[in-house]
């Protein structure tokens, strides 16, 4: 790109500048932390009653002593938590533990090691796959790559993944036995797939390997910050266009209740259940029932659970304004970045120009803000445009994430200009 001499002289003197502001921030020996999508402390103490919520009586609501082994599935009352949050019958939903994503894992390697209903192990196939739209979730791609299985990239679409585009690789590559999905809140974008894109996500089942699984990762299912926004339902997609085994289904209470000491749920059809159940005997006793039951007390009906995530909201509210007004301030009448306005979830997503976004974590890092490394929201931590940066404003206190942002803003804009001047 060549530069006239008069914008060269613009823009070192704009380079100039914000390096003299950079310097200043960095002098203040910051150290603020805004990588993961972790609940503040504020949020974790709206469940605080969970401690001694029991008062000594184990009891489930059926009579189940929840100290002792057994219940493979988790405690009825527990499954009918998941059954409200997925929008799934109590009989195709198991509470687990405290973590969806070892749930997934579990699943994952069910897949590859024993196949599901009756369908061969991915481990017999020559490439197995699994494709992963992007930007997107990193433990997901974690997944994958620990176990050896080949990823590929989708676009994502301001309405969920490029349909076109996934439908073209699966009908092409019969290696392709999983897709990752966060169909509502999409981790980072905050998109929510649309009706069209899940009845879509329902027919792969016809064309894809009959041993292909969708992973359906809802983990943001009742995390709207304002208005409700509705997820289509994949399940009666599924069923509707005759392919019910071809989703697994997730969720958690981890950003409902403690993170760290919550309860995981996995919806499937009864034979997939058969398959995950028949591993499971084999690793487990049953999972912690005394947990479950927590929960179950602290939210003995849908409405108190509905109660519960507003208060989330009125916490997480302000702390996204804080972000989204920071980037309109600085970049609305500006090409120097692009972003979605999410409308629930834990993330805002961000794209500065090409080539731009690890240099603005690295000089982020140096001035004392840590943001999650450019090109973790793709496979094998490779952003092919060295663009998307995933912001998470839920953690710190609103006015350490308003100078974070403040940060931030500024190493946007002097990587940009150094790299104007670098192509000129």
């Amino acid at each position: 790109m060549r530069i006239e001499t008069a914008q060269r002289e613009q823009l070192q003197q704009w380079e100039q500048e914000l390096e003299q502001q950079y310097q200043r921030i960095c002098q203040h020996n910051l150290s603020l932390d805004i990588t993961r999508g972790k609940p503040a402390a504020d949020q974790l103490s709206l469940s605080d009653g969970l401690d001694g919520i029991l008062n000594g009586d184990y009891r489930a609501p059926d009579g189940t002593d929840t100290r002792n082994y057994g219940g493979l599935e988790g405690i009825a009352a527990a499954r009918e938590l998941g059954a409200d949050i997925l929008q799934a019958p109590f009989e195709e939903v198991l509470a687990g533990g405290n973590s969806s994503l070892t749930m997934m894992y579990h699943a994952v390697l069910t897949g590859y090691l024993f196949g599901f209903a009756g369908n061969p192990p991915w481990k017999e196939l020559s490439a197995p796959k699994f494709l992963c739209p992007v930007p997107g979730y990193d433990r997901h791609f974690a997944i994958c790559e620990q176990l050896g299985i080949a990823m590929e990239t989708v676009p994502m679409t301001a309405t969920g993944p490029d349909m076109d585009v996934l439908e073209k690789k699966i009908r092409e590559d019969d290696q392709i036995i999983g897709l990752w999905c966060v169909p509502k809140f999409s981790n980072p974008t905050g998109v929510t797939y649309d009706e069209d894109t899940v009845d879509r996500l329902a027919q792969l089942g016809k064309i894809a390997n009959p041993g292909f699984r969708i992973f359906w990762d809802n983990a943001y299912a009742i995390h709207d910050l304002d208005h409700q926004v509705k997820l289509p339902n994949i399940r009666e997609a599924a069923l509707g266009n005759d392919t019910p085994d071809s989703v697994l289904q997730f969720a958690s209470t981890s950003k409902v209740t403690h993170a760290g000491a919550g309860v995981a749920f996995v919806s499937a059809s009864p034979a997939n259940l058969a398959s995950l159940k028949q591993q499971m005997s084999a690793m487990t006793i049953g999972p912690d029932k005394v947990n479950q039951l927590r929960h179950v007390r602290l939210f003995p009906e849908l409405t108190q659970l509905k109660e519960h995530m507003q208060k989330h909201a009125e916490i997480l509210r302000p702390k996204f304004a804080c972000v989204l007004e920071h980037l309109d301030k600085n970049f609305a009448d500006t090409d120097l970045g692009e972003w979605e306005t999410p409308k629930g979830g834990y993330f805002v997503s961000f794209n500065t120009r090409p080539d731009v976004a690890s240099e603005v974590v690295r000089l982020s890092a140096e001035a004392g803000v840590k943001l999650t490394p450019a090109g973790a929201t793709f496979p094998y931590g490779k952003d092919p445009e060295n663009t998307n940066i995933r912001i998470a404003p839920s953690f710190p206190p609103l006015e350490e994430l308003d100078t974070a942002m403040s940060v931030f803003v500024l190493c946007v804009k002097l990587a940009s200009v150094r790299k104007a001047l670098q192509a000129a």
